[in-house]
C-alpha cells in the first residue's frame, strides 16, 4: 500500500506538501501526477503534508486525513489575553479535598497528548493514582528515600521536607487528590522524559481552562528515576514502562489575586 494517496481532481500541484516535510531528502517529491513518496521507513507520521494541503487532496496512511480536524482560519489570538493566560499559571500546593471527576482528568490528559515529541515518537502513557491511602504511602516512601540520600551526603536541601513530614505535613505530594504519572517505554528515558515534560506542560496550562491546579512532583520524580524499589512497588507500573514525569492535580484551595513577577528578561544577540 502506498504511503500517499492523491485525489488528482483536487491536487493543484503546489508542492507545499513536499516543502513542509521535516524529513526532506526527497521523501515527498513532486511528480507529473502530483506528490509522490519514497517507500521507506523515514516518514514519522507527523501529518504536516496532509494538514497543509489547501485542497484536502492528499492522504497519508501514517497520518490519515480522516483523523485530522479542520483548523480555524482566523488564527490571530489577542497577545494580551494570551500573556495573561500564561502568567496566570501557578504551581498549586494547596488543594481542596474533593476528587476531580474521571471525565475531567481524561479531558486534561487527552489534550496533553497533542504536545510535541522528538521525531513525533509520542509513546507516553499515563497512570493516575487517586487512592488517598496509597498516595500517603507513596509520599512516605519518597521521604524514606530522601532520608537515605541525605544520610549519605546528598540533597542537603531535602532536610526540611523530612522534618515537615515528621510533623505531619506532606510537602511531597501536598495532599493532592490525584497523582499523574507520565510513563515511557522502559529503556527510552533519554527521550521519554523530554516528551513527558512537554506533555505535562500542556496539561499544566490546559488545567487552567478546566478550573484545575497542578504542580510538578519533583521529589517523587527524582526518587522514581533513582530506581528506589519501595516507591516503584507502590506505583505498580507495567513491566514494560518506567516513570518519565509526575504531576499533582486537584482543585485549588485558594484563588490568586495577582500575577507574580519573574526575574528581568536576559537576552544576548549574535
Amino acid at each position: 500500500m502506498s504511503l500517499l494517496s492523491v485525489d488528482q481532481a483536487q491536487c493543484v500541484r503546489c508542492g507545499t506538501c513536499a516543502a513542509v516535510c521535516p524529513i526532506g531528502g526527497g521523501l515527498i517529491a513532486m511528480g507529473e501526477k502530483g506528490p509522490e513518496a519514497q517507500e521507506d521507513d523515514s516518514c514519522i507520521g507527523c501529518g504536516h503534508c496532509v494538514a497543509v494541503c489547501p485542497t484536502a487532496a492528499l492522504d497519508n496512511r501514517r497520518a490519515p486525513l480522516g483523523k485530522q480536524a479542520a483548523a480555524p482560519q482566523e488564527r490571530r489570538w489577542d497577545a494580551g489575553q494570551a500573556a495573561q493566560f500564561l502568567r496566570s499559571r501557578r504551581s498549586i500546593r494547596n488543594y481542596r479535598p474533593e476528587a476531580v471527576p474521571r471525565e475531567t482528568l481524561l479531558q486534561l490528559l487527552d489534550m496533553a497528548r497533542f504536545a510535541p515529541t522528538a521525531s513525533n515518537r509520542q509513546g507516553i502513557s499515563f497512570r493516575v493514582i487517586s487512592d488517598r491511602e496509597k498516595l500517603k504511602r507513596i509520599a512516605a516512601a519518597t521521604v524514606g528515600w530522601l532520608e537515605q540520600t541525605v544520610a549519605s551526603g546528598g540533597m542537603k536541601s531535602a532536610a526540611g521536607h523530612i522534618r515537615a513530614f515528621q510533623k505531619g505535613e506532606d510537602t511531597i505530594l501536598r495532599s493532592a487528590p490525584h497523582l499523574i504519572l507520565a510513563l515511557c517505554p522502559r529503556g527510552t528515558a533519554e527521550v521519554g522524559r523530554s516528551s513527558a515534560d512537554f506533555m505535562l506542560a500542556y496539561a499544566e496550562l490546559y488545567a487552567l481552562a478546566l478550573g484545575l491546579g497542578t504542580c510538578w512532583a519533583g521529589l517523587l520524580q527524582y526518587c522514581a528515576f533513582s530506581g528506589y524499589s519501595p516507591l516503584l512497588e507502590l506505583l505498580e507500573l507495567p513491566a514494560d514502562r518506567e516513570v518519565a514525569g509526575a504531576l499533582m492535580a486537584g482543585y485549588p484551595r485558594f484563588h490568586y489575586q495577582r500575577l507574580v513577577d519573574r526575574e528581568p528578561l536576559a537576552v544576548s544577540w549574535s
